[in-house]
């Protein structure tokens, strides 16, 4: 079934009414007819069973036969702070960590972020709808929060939980290595963590020393140098699957 993020003011006396882009992916794109069904969210944990009226050219409307929980949110908060990268790596890291099932992402410029990385509306507004068509694909029953984009320094004083960063050279515990260390001597699982990964080149050394100061763990992620994308989609599936959100 076709699933559909909605904004709260889109739903109001048991119907719902499409945006004008969700509306023509209905009738253009998926060709669905009157009396359809369609699965909505309306990101606030609730999964709407709706059955479309008669399309129109412009706005779609759909009438709520049920209401739901909305399954498919791993108990644990997992953010990942990606270094900024070219426009196609970090596409990749906020589609392919969406379906895994984190949490939020929060950007960072780092020492070795190529000198005039900016980010334009036009580009967050992309990098929103790549994470809400993957959520959608996904079955998330919320959407990733996508945060502005922060200095490194600020990154590491303002995370909160289980934290570690991505340290691709010298003697340093794996991660799970880790995970095992920290989870098994807890009964409980973290409700919150963190994963900093860095640019091409990796974090300098000063900044890795920076991390160690607010109690950021320091960690390599195998044997082998991955590609900065691949480091966060490895990361979170590691992450995730030690807290048993994998399961």
């Amino acid at each position: 079934m076709h699933r559909f993020f909605v904004s709260p003011d889109q739903i109001s006396q048991g119907r719902v009414t499409f945006s004008p882009d969700q509306s023509r992916q209905i009738t253009q794109v998926l060709r669905m007819p009157s009396g359809g069904e369609v699965a909505v969210l309306d990101n606030a944990g609730w999964l709407y069973l709706v059955q479309l009226e008669e399309p129109s050219s412009r706005d779609v409307v759909g009438v709520v036969r049920s209401r739901r929980l909305a399954p498919g949110e791993p108990r644990t908060k997992l953010t990942i702070y990606p270094a900024l990268l070219k426009s196609d790596k970090l596409e990749f890291v906020f589609q392919k960590c969406t379906e895994i099932g984190v949490s939020a992402f929060e950007p960072m410029i780092t020492d070795r972020v190529a000198v005039g990385a900016m980010v334009s509306e036009n580009k967050r507004t992309r990098w929103e709808r790549i994470i809400a068509e993957a959520a959608e694909q996904s079955e998330r029953g919320r959407l990733p929060q996508l945060l502005a984009v922060t200095m490194f320094p600020q990154a590491c004083s303002q995370v909160r939980g289980l934290s570690f960063i991505a340290a691709e050279r010298g003697d340093r515990a794996s991660l799970r290595g880790e995970l095992i260390t920290r989870l098994s001597a807890s009964s409980q699982r973290p409700f919150a963590m963190n994963l900093l990964v860095g640019p091409e080149g990796g974090f300098t050394p000063e900044e890795l020393d920076l991390a160690v100061s607010y109690g950021i763990i320091p960690v390599s992620l195998g044997p082998r140098i991955l590609r900065a994308e691949t480091a966060s989609v490895v990361g979170a599936t590691l992450l995730l699957a030690f807290a048993g959100d994998l399961d």
